[in-house]
């Protein structure tokens, strides 16, 4: 126990336990919906349908509502994965 006190002290604490770790911000952006809306451009229409089973041609057809709302989903989605990355 004690050669582990010692090469995990940090900072002068001698738990480990007791350190505090501070994560690096995210190494990628966050993805716009100026992204999200060029991925859906790059649908192919004539291709079946994903896990989804939506097809293109409705996505397509309906982008500026899809778009807004897969972004939305993205976003959530982006910002509670860090911010529970952050509590580790």
């Amino acid at each position: 126990m004690n050669h582990f006190s010692q090469a995990l002290n940090v900072h002068g604490v001698n738990d480990a336990r007791q350190r505090e770790i501070h994560p690096a911000e995210p190494l990628v952006p966050e993805p716009s919906a100026f992204e999200v809306y060029m991925a859906t451009e790059k649908l192919n229409r004539k291709k079946s349908t994903g896990i989804d089973q939506i097809p293109a041609e409705i996505i397509k057809a309906r982008r500026g509502t899809i778009c807004s709302e897969i972004h939305k989903f993205i976003d959530f989605i982006w910002n509670n994965e860090w911010e529970e990355s952050t509590r580790l």
